[in-house]
């Protein structure tokens, strides 16, 4: 998948340049004039990387970063990296834009050959990053899943197994209507339990998988319905017994 990448500059000499350039190497290249049309572009094509020039008018590349970074308005946008270029070789403005959040500092003039191999060292770690993140998210969710399950099983086997020992017991009532009953009760005892034993076991199967991120998502949704579906169930079960037990 193509990565994107949003060039800010107010001089259009330098737009072209990089469109061009970057364009032949293999990303989708989006431009924006100034910081305001940067915000505004952000929003629109989401970049994976944003180069920004620091000295722009309406505002700075210093004003674009601090909103990008920190505005509750732009926080699905916050992780996004930037690469900074600006005329100011001073160190106490490098140290700025990165205490502001910027991942990269590029002094005019440039060689692009440099530019080139910054670019792709920030998004290698941004990828990473977010890979990082996910498989946090994912072990996260994982863990949960598993937690509720054998809180489930642990509460709720012990009453299904009594039911099951009551139903033996009772294999002799004369009453058909109490037989059938008890038999619907162990069939779906059983079943209750057979579909527990299941999701505990894609649990950990889950767990112990190796991540693939691109899947991890969809599995978790689907084991996710299956458990939900199978907690209903037991609890609507579990309410119709006791009605009947009353």
């Amino acid at each position: 998948m193509k990565q994107k990448i949003l060039i800010v500059d107010d001089e259009p000499i330098n737009l072209d340049f990089f469109d061009v350039m970057l364009s032949k190497l293999g990303f989708i290249v989006e431009k924006a004039e100034d910081g305001e049309q940067a915000l505004e572009r952000v929003k629109e094509v989401e970049p994976d990387l944003i180069l920004l020039d620091n000295i722009m008018p309406k505002l700075s590349g210093w004003e674009v970063t601090k909103i990008l970074k920190n505005h509750e308005d732009y926080s699905d946008y916050h992780s996004i990296p930037i690469i900074m270029f600006s005329a100011m070789n001073d160190v106490k403005d490098k140290i700025q834009g990165f205490e502001l959040g910027v991942e990269d500092y590029i002094t005019k003039p440039f060689n692009f050959s440099e530019v080139l191999a910054r670019i792709r060292a920030v998004l290698r770690h941004y990828e990473l990053s977010k890979q990082v993140v996910e498989k946090e998210r994912y072990l996260a969710a994982v863990e949960s899943l598993n937690q509720s399950l054998i809180y489930f099983t642990t509460h709720l086997r012990e009453p299904v197994l009594e039911l099951l020992k009551k139903a033996q017991q009772m294999d002799e009532a004369p009453k058909e209507e109490v037989k059938s009953f008890i038999e619907e009760v162990r069939s779906e005892s059983e079943k209750t339990i057979a579909a527990l034993d299941g999701l505990e076991e894609e649990i950990r199967e889950l767990k112990g998988a190796e991540f693939d991120s691109s899947k991890a998502a969809d599995r978790l949704k689907d084991l996710e319905k299956k458990f939900d579906k199978h907690i209903k169930n037991m609890k609507d079960r579990e309410t119709s017994l006791n009605g009947v037990e009353n």
